[in-house]
């Protein structure tokens, strides 16, 4: 464990580039095999978008990691943060600790917030309004999106008091994590079940993109499931029931525009037509 942490401290740009694009193509040529929905979809004209976001987000991160670095040191030097408070344990615990409260302030907690606060849920919306939601939409954020969630994450740093090789470690498991809770494959339901006890499983995932409440303010979770479970924002709906979307911005051509996209947090907010 250690030799691990001591890896992620300091790990290349390179190796960050492998695992973004090594997701993506694992994934991408998994969804190949194992499809859940047989869209009739061109999967490059879809990603195109989706990867336009990713570049943007991965650049907005890159310019602003140099303070997920001072933070981290900081609460090194201090002493200060949660998993700095706790009692000796050994390493492998200590991690996982770390990752798992990363995991919830970086991800569930923002992303919760994102669905609540109506300027938040605007931002958040180009991520929702893929109507054909594939491992491209993993990192399909608007960069106010991008931005909010680097915040997040930076408070989250500032409270679990990580060192920089457990900040590394958990994004580097949360960018694979998003990646497959998104992708189009179809694993047994029973394998999916049991995943999702522990981990952010694609059924579990694909529950919160359906296109209308309550469905849509559920399964918020990145990594860990255990934070839905937790609080009550758990979830479950047939993935043969599952539609893509959001109704309150049904038009599929505006949805995957560029252009279109980066306009969409202007929009004024309406309030969701249905429930059920």
């Amino acid at each position: 464990m250690e030799s691990i942490i001591t890896y992620f401290e300091t790990i290349p740009s390179a190796h960050r580039s492998f695992i973004l694009v090594g997701g993506i193509t694992f994934f991408w040529l998994l969804e190949g095999i194992l499809p859940l929905q047989s869209f009739t979809y061109k999967k490059w004209r879809h990603a195109l978008p989706n990867l336009f976001f990713t570049f943007t987000t991965v650049v907005i991160n890159f310019l602003l990691a140099f303070l997920l670095l001072k933070t981290s040191d900081w609460t090194v030097v201090n002493n200060f943060g949660i998993i700095n408070w706790l009692p000796q344990m050994p390493l492998w615990l200590y991690v996982i600790i770390g990752v798992m409260l990363l995991d919830f302030f970086g991800a569930y907690l923002a992303h919760f917030t994102e669905h609540k606060v109506k300027p938040l849920w605007m931002v958040h919306l180009v991520h929702h309004t893929d109507h054909n939601v594939d491992t491209t939409t993993a990192n399909r954020h608007h960069p106010l999106e991008s931005v909010i969630r680097f915040v997040f994450t930076l408070a989250g740093v500032f409270i679990v008091g990580a060192p920089m090789g457990v900040v590394m470690l958990y994004q580097s498991l949360s960018l694979v994590a998003t990646q497959f809770g998104h992708a189009n494959i179809k694993l047994p339901k029973r394998v999916d079940e049991v995943i999702s006890y522990f981990l952010v499983s694609p059924d579990m995932h694909k529950v919160h993109h359906h296109y209308v409440l309550p469905y849509t303010d559920s399964n918020y979770g990145n990594i860990f499931s255990v934070w839905d479970r937790l609080f009550g924002t758990f979830m479950k709906l047939d993935r043969d029931s599952i539609v893509y979307g959001v109704d309150t911005f049904p038009d599929e051509v505006e949805n995957a525009s560029i252009k279109g996209l980066l306009k969409q947090p202007f929009h004024k907010y309406r309030k969701p037509t249905t429930k059920t």
